[in-house]
């Protein structure tokens, strides 16, 4: 599973995205939020973020790709267990968040906006998101045994390993 994050000043463009039918798009998580639409969504968001006017990108966003072979075996309720887990490994619980399924493509991702803004105003240290959104990832894969990029690079390295041997020996002889 592959795990990134940044943080966003266009709240209402990824909801709209995130929410996309054309994309075969599944909420799968929602965290104190009523809205049904990606405009009453934004506008809950909204409420909370005006509590902070100092912070621009008031919004975090994440993507979660499992691998493809993992991908295909996880339900929508797997899947929604997932983006559970990595939004209490970052910490993100007491914040608005809203999560989709996007399944238009081979490989299944997760798309989640997390208001960055908590209910008391305050803002989210976003201080190296993505590096911090790709080891909560990973860390989340290994404990329901899904395959992170390590594992795999790491497989792909072990293929090679006997083939360079090989190379290596043919040198040697010539």
């Amino acid at each position: 599973m592959i795990g990134k994050g940044k943080s966003i000043a266009h709240t209402a463009a990824s909801m709209e995205y995130g929410w996309n039918q054309e994309k075969d798009a599944t909420v799968v998580l929602k965290q104190h939020l009523t809205g049904e639409n990606p405009k009453e969504v934004s506008n809950e968001f909204k409420i909370i973020q005006n509590m902070n006017s100092k912070c621009r990108k008031n919004t975090l966003s994440f993507v979660l790709s499992p691998t493809i072979e993992d991908g295909k075996k996880l339900s929508d309720k797997q899947l929604g267990e997932i983006t559970k887990k990595f939004v209490q490994e970052m910490k993100l619980m007491e914040h608005q968040a809203i999560a989709f399924v996007h399944k238009d493509k081979e490989h299944i991702h997760i798309h989640l906006y997390a208001n960055r803004i908590d209910f008391n105003g305050k803002a989210y240290m976003d201080s190296f998101i993505g590096k911090r959104a790709s080891l909560q990832a990973e860390k989340v894969a290994h404990s329901i045994g899904l395959k992170t990029v390590r594992d795999i690079q790491n497989e792909k390295l072990n293929g090679l390993k006997h083939i360079r041997s090989e190379i290596k020996n043919i040198h040697d002889k010539t």
